[in-house]
């Protein structure tokens, strides 16, 4: 998606922390899928059926985060705890109208639970791509310092570009 002239075209790098400012080290991360939960609505008044989404209510989302090699850091993250994740990159951005490169600050943070630890496999001169699997509870997406999701199952928020779906239902349910 363009922005005016501005044409995302890529990540140049990210690093990940744990609790802040803890760098952990090289990872590739497949990020969460954001799959609203739904049900079947049927009935007098509808042609058929329709499956819809429960406002601000979304499934399992989980992150996997591939190691280069086995470390502390990968034994760490096995507690059985809520962890704060922080993947902090630059995006590269071509400006069309003026010819020229320039970058923007993604962040995602994410509050996460370990689901499992897998060790890898040995092989000489080779990674072990150990993984860390992880649900998500809390997810914070930014982009050039603006907060575009932010979803936190356990305090009843959804917000996706500034409009929170839940506050009429924390209002709803005596929570605002």
């Amino acid at each position: 998606m363009a922005t005016g002239n501005k044409v995302p075209e890529r990540l140049i790098n990210f690093r990940v922390y744990n609790d802040g400012n803890d760098l952990l080290g090289v990872a590739n991360v497949d990020l969460p899928s954001i799959e609203a939960m739904s049900d079947t609505v049927s009935g007098a008044g509808i042609a058929g059926e329709v499956e819809s989404p429960i406002l601000g209510h979304f499934g399992s989302m989980t992150a996997t985060f591939t190691w280069r090699t086995i470390t502390p850091e990968l034994a760490k993250l096995a507690n059985q705890k809520a962890h704060a994740l922080d993947l902090r990159g630059s995006q590269q951005v071509y400006d069309a109208a003026l010819g020229e490169y320039s970058s923007v600050s993604v962040r995602v943070s994410l509050r996460a639970t370990p689901k499992s630890i897998s060790l890898g496999s040995f092989e000489v001169g080779s990674t072990t791509d150990s993984e860390s699997e992880f649900e998500v509870i809390y997810m914070k997406v930014l982009v050039n310092g603006k907060e575009l999701i932010e979803i936190d199952k356990y305090n009843f928020i959804a917000k996706f570009d500034g409009e929170d779906k839940l506050a009429s239902v924390r209002k709803d349910l005596g929570l605002a």
